[in-house]
């Protein structure tokens, strides 16, 4: 039997800027599109701090779990494109607030800068 593919979708995240869903559940798996620094919900582009990037990156990808049935601590692996790797720090105090004790598997991405002048962009893939 083929597992369906449903696209996700929350007010409670950035809605996608371009022709892409907020995530996509197939099966027990849901694959996060990357999120930029918005305030949750927004489109309103105001680029805080790297730390503020870095918490709004993470509410957002959070929210959109939340909608597909998981969470962020049944996240598998996350990606983190980072404009600046002198940031990287910054950017791990968040990440390790906001994740406490669970780690997923993860990669870090130097890239230039990103959309709209932000610095973070987070995708992720969870469990169910």
């Amino acid at each position: 039997m083929e597992k369906p593919i449903t696209p996700i979708k929350t007010e409670l995240a950035s809605p996608p800027g371009g022709h892409y869903s907020q995530a996509i559940r197939h099966g027990d798996v849901v694959y996060v599109s990357g999120q930029l620094g918005f305030a949750p919900g927004s489109t309103d582009p105001v680029v805080g701090s790297v730390e503020t990037q870095t918490r709004n990156c993470l509410a957002n990808v959070a929210a959109i779990l939340e909608a597909a049935g998981s969470g962020l601590d049944k996240t598998l692996k996350m990606t983190i494109y980072v404009s600046d790797v002198a940031l990287w720090p910054e950017v791990n105090t968040v990440y390790a607030d906001v994740m406490g004790n669970h780690r997923p598997a993860r990669a870090i991405v130097p890239c230039n800068m990103l959309h709209h002048g932000f610095q973070v962009e987070i995708d992720a893939i969870a469990a169910i």
